[in-house]
């Protein structure tokens, strides 16, 4: 009987420390930010506009995608739709770099380890 009320306890207290994690791309923000401009910083501010704006874009692309897979009556969203719907969605030279970009990683995921 006692040892449940600690237990108990201490289900509660752990509880009220955890805090829910916040996920974001600051992390990789940072880290292109560093490979293209070494010596330049990023405030909190500016990195929570990026962090929309990637969340947005993110959104979407999905969407678009989506909409393609649907329109073809497919049931696979496959690294095809996301590329078409890139294509369709960022204006003319940065939608060739992002499949220029998108297709490397596929081909570097690819690859047998």
């Amino acid at each position: 009987e006692n040892v449940k009320a600690v237990t108990k306890e201490k289900k509660g207290a752990d509880k009220k420390n955890k805090r829910r994690r916040v996920e974001t791309f600051a992390v990789y923000i940072y880290k292109v930010l560093k490979q293209v401009h070494p010596d330049i910083g990023v405030s909190k501010k500016a990195m929570n506009i990026m962090n929309s704006f990637i969340n947005d874009t993110f959104d979407r692309i999905a969407l678009e995608a989506s909409k393609l897979v649907r329109f073809n009556k497919r049931r696979t969203l496959s690294s095809r739709e996301i590329q078409t719907a890139v294509k369709l969605i960022l204006p003319g030279e940065l939608a060739r770099h992002a499949v220029a970009e998108g297709t490397k990683a596929v081909t570097k995921y690819s690859q047998p380890s």
